[in-house]
Formats: structure tokens, C-alpha cells, sequence
């Protein structure tokens, strides 16, 4: 089976951004690793994906990949950057023929960005080409690659990902399906992926259904995709989402479903909700626009103040600062104005500019600041200098007093399921009491939603109950619903940081 791949060749020299840069002044956010998208029975099967990617864009930006198969090889474009930068030209479009493809929007989490970790993936077999586009994050990835290297696999690439291939290749299952299903039942983690062989398109979600995968379609193609909105770009209609530990295969005969792992209750993401998604997209049922309304409505019941507008720390604070002030009662106005065109290589992050970086992308609209007493609303805090900085500048403004609300419980642990976390020592809430965290950040009051009344939020009149949670929150609480077995091992992220430098 032939392969073509369209990859610059100036890039082909490994060239590297070291992970975590993005935009320089956005890295007190927490930030979703990746994006998937699959489509399989359209003539445009790789302008549909290369929209798709464009809708998913906020779950990574590192850089972007499409796979498409056209009926003898398969066809690739992989690169670093945004989505409307790698796939403008006309050419890299009609190379990608084909009415099957999948695609894939990245942020790295450890090491570096090299086009070499660009996904998808793609391998040949002895079943033929198989691409393979992963969101997520397997949590034994280290003491699987250290077997499979042991037993003579060569590894390409940093990604965990990567393991997944190889379990492939080296399963002895009888046909694609089975190995498929043969290499996911030895991984541990949060993952939702889709893969395209020569005949179908695959998507599954790990057993907890941690990372989100929705089915819609198109004419009579169906498609695969993180979020809801990567169907609404390109007018495909909604058809369910994919459930936790399900499997499906999309072929000519259709779609078949299989469950090839232990029942378990889900344990989606709640930041899905807090940050992650789209507010256009519904999430396993759920508007995430009214989730965030719900969250600040919330918040107001819990943490009101006496004050004069709410005013949202743009654009992730938005919606919960609209359920804060219609709860409360007290104005919401747009504070503060963001600027949409700082881009990733708009100037050098260096120390000097970094404390610019908020002013930059931020800018305190005075005439509505001034001399008003200010509530603040954000998504979260994770290292606190965002937050510094915005409360200086709403200061700057003239405003007579600043709180803040954070439509989130305080973020103590790091994640590990593929979200890009710090360290717990550089997370701020785990360093800091809440007395402590109101003085550095420098408000009259500050207050984060309880995980009681998160849950509530969501539709848990009880609130969170401890002993069955609906939702991943091990950020907050500390409760990791799957398996740490590399960090167990003692095959911590800093070993796994070494592999990806020594491979890079």
C-alpha cells in the first residue's frame, strides 16, 4: 500500500517548539491536549475534516494533521500551527483525496512539539494502512513502550499514541477488528480516538468515557468528532453521542457497535463543562453554554456580595458571569475587552513582555470600571498570574472595589488524562489557603463554586456524592477514577519528559 505525505520538506529537520509555548500570554490556563475528527463516504471527506479541525481548534494548537484514503493509498498532511494556516492552500487540499479521512488538532503535554509527533499516525500492516488520531492520555504508556521496545518494536515518535500502534502490530488477534480490541484492553487512561483502515472508519472511548467522541451525519457519511460543533460547521446533523467503552466500526455495511470492555459508570471530564468544550456544543447531553450559566448561577447563590456590575474575565468567564449577575440580579457588562489577534508569534515571550502579556490580550474598559464596585467572574485559577494581573488592571481602572468568583472548586492536583496541568507546586490553590490566594491575588473578597454546588449545577440535587461521582474531578479532589500505573511504577512525568527529550 502507497503512502504520499505533503509534509514541507523545511519541516522535515525536526524543527521543535518546546511544549507549553502556544500563546505565550494564555499559560495560566489549563489546556485540553487534542481534537479528533473522522468521516467516512463523502466525496469532500478531507474538506469536511480540515472544517472540523478548524471548529475543534480550541482543543489544541500546537499543529494539525488529516489522513485520508482514496481507494488505493493513503494521503497525508501533518504540520505545526493552526488549522487555517496548514490547510489554505488549495494544493495541500487536493492532495488529500479520498472519501474517507480523519484528522487531529494538538497540545502537547510533555516534551516538545516535532512533526514527527504530529498526528495521525500511520502505519503499515500486514492487514494494510492503518491511521490512528488519539485524545487523551494513557496513563501506563511508559511500562508498555519499555515492553514493547524490550521485544523489538522502534519507536518514531514521543507520543503515547504511539504505543497503540505497535500493540497492533504485535497482537495476534485474526482480523483489524480484534486487534484493535486486543491492544485497547492492555492500555490504561482517558482517551476517545478514531482510526481509518483501507474498508472503515473507528471511533471508541475509554471505559469511563473521561474525553468526549459524538457520531453525526452528513448525506450518507457518517462522522466521528470531539465536540458537537465539528458537525454544526459543516451541516451535519447530530446522531448520539459514542458511549463510554464502546467501539464502533463504520463500513460499507454501516455502522456496527461493540463493547469490548467491563461496564463501568461514566466518569466524564467536568471541565469539559467548566472550560474545555465549546459553549456551542452539547456534551453528553448537556448545552455546555447552560452548564456554565447553571455553574454561575450557582456561584451567586453561594458567594453573593454587595456590589455594582459583573463583569467577566473574557472569553472562558463569560457565560458563568451571565448566570452570576441574572441570579444576583446585578448588572453583567463587558469590563473588560479582549483582543482576539494576539497571535502565537506576534512578538517574543520574554520576561519583560510576558508582564505585558495580559494587556496585550486584555483591556479594561474604563467608562463602565470606574469608581463601581466589581465583581470578576473567571473559569478557574491555576497559577495565579492572570488573575494578578487582570485585578492590577481593573485597579488601574478605577474600580472602587474588586471581588472575584471562579466558577470552579479550587484546582490542587495535576491531571492525568490529557489535560496539560502543572506541577501541584505550581498550582496556586495548593500552596495557598483562600485568605492567602485573596491577598496575592489582591481583591476584597474571592470565592470559588464548592464541588457540592458544581454538582448541583449539573443537575445533582444532592450534590457530588463521594462514593459514585458522575463526573472525572480528580483535579479538585485528588480522585484519580483510573489507574496510574507509569506514576505508580515510579515512571513519573519527569522520567517520561527525559524519553521525549532524548527522542527529539
Amino acid at each position: 500500500m502507497k503512502t504520499r505525505s505533503s509534509t514541507p520538506p523545511a519541516l522535515k529537520s525536526e524543527m521543535a517548539i518546546p511544549a507549553g509555548t502556544g500563546t505565550p500570554f494564555d499559560d495560566d490556563k489549563l489546556r485540553e491536549e487534542c481534537g479528533v475528527f473522522g468521516i467516512f463516504g463523502h466525496q469532500d471527506a478531507a474538506a469536511h475534516t480540515a472544517l472540523g479541525l478548524h471548529a475543534l481548534q480550541h482543543r489544541g494548537q500546537e499543529s494539525a494533521g488529516i489522513v485520508s484514503y482514496d481507494g488505493n493509498r493513503f494521503n497525508t498532511h501533518r504540520n505545526l500551527g493552526l488549522v487555517g494556516d496548514i490547510f489554505s492552500s488549495q494544493k495541500v487540499m487536493d492532495s488529500l483525496v479520498g472519501k474517507s479521512a480523519i484528522g487531529h488538532v494538538r497540545y502537547s503535554t510533555t516534551g516538545e512539539t516535532l512533526v514527527r509527533n504530529v498526528q495521525p499516525l500511520f502505519a503499515e500492516f500486514a492487514f494494510g494502512g492503518l491511521a490512528i488520531a488519539h485524545n487523551g492520555n494513557l496513563t501506563n504508556a511508559l511500562t508498555l513502550r519499555r515492553e514493547l521496545v524490550n521485544r523489538g518494536s522502534i519507536f518514531h515518535s514521543t507520543t503515547d499514541s504511539e504505543v497503540l500502534i505497535h500493540m497492533i502490530s504485535t497482537s495476534w488477534a485474526n482480523t483489524v477488528t480484534n486487534r484493535i480490541v486486543d491492544a485497547l484492553q492492555g492500555v490504561e487512561g482517558a482517551y476517545s480516538l478514531v482510526g481509518m483502515t483501507e474498508n472503515a472508519l473507528y471511533g471508541v472511548r475509554d471505559p469511563l468515557g473521561v474525553r468526549p467522541l459524538v457520531m453525526g451525519k452528513i448525506d450518507d457519511a457518517i462522522i466521528l468528532a470531539s465536540e458537537t460543533c465539528a458537525l454544526d460547521i459543516i451541516g451535519a446533523d447530530y446522531v448520539r453521542d459514542v458511549e463510554p467503552g464502546e467501539l464502533v466500526i463504520i463500513d460499507d455495511n454501516g455502522i456496527q457497535s461493540i463493547r469490548p470492555f467491563a461496564a463501568a459508570k461514566s466518569r466524564l471530564c467536568v471541565f469539559e463543562y467548566i472550560y474545555f468544550a465549546r459553549p456551542d456544543s452539547v456534551v453528553d447531553g448537556t448545552n455546555v453554554y447552560e452548564a456554565r450559566k447553571r455553574i454561575g448561577a450557582q456561584l451567586a447563590i453561594e458567594s453573593p456580595v454587595d456590589a455594582d456590575i459583573v463583569v467577566p474575565v473574557p472569553d472562558s468567564g463569560n457565560p458563568a458571569a451571565m448566570g452570576y449577575a441574572e441570579q444576583s440580579g446585578i448588572p453583567f457588562e463587558l469590563g473588560i475587552i479582549r483582543n482576539h489577534y494576539v497571535g502565537r508569534t506576534f512578538i517574543e515571550p520574554t520576561d519583560s513582555i510576558r508582564h505585558l502579556g495580559v494587556k496585550l490580550k486584555h483591556n479594561a474598559n474604563r467608562a463602565y470600571i470606574e469608581g463601581k464596585k466589581v465583581i470578576l467572574v473567571d473559569d478557574s485559577i491555576v497559577r495565579g498570574t492572570t488573575s494578578t494581573k487582570i485585578v492590577e488592571m481593573v485597579r488601574a481602572a478605577g474600580a472602587a472595589e474588586v471581588h472575584m468568583r471562579i466558577a470552579s472548586p479550587p484546582t490542587l492536583h495535576s491531571c492525568h488524562y490529557g489535560v496539560d496541568t502543572p506541577d501541584s507546586d505550581k498550582l496556586v490553590a495548593a500552596n495557598l489557603d483562600l485568605e492567602e490566594l485573596r491577598k496575592h491575588i489582591g481583591v476584597e473578597s474571592l470565592a470559588y463554586i464548592s464541588m457540592d454546588g458544581l454538582y448541583r449545577a449539573m443537575g445533582q440535587e444532592a450534590g457530588r456524592d463521594p462514593a459514585a461521582p458522575h463526573y472525572c474531578d480528580a483535579c479538585f479532589s485528588g480522585e484519580y477514577p483510573i489507574s496510574l500505573s507509569d506514576l505508580d511504577s515510579g515512571a513519573g512525568t519527569a522520567q517520561l519528559s527525559l524519553l521525549a527529550e532524548q527522542n527529539g
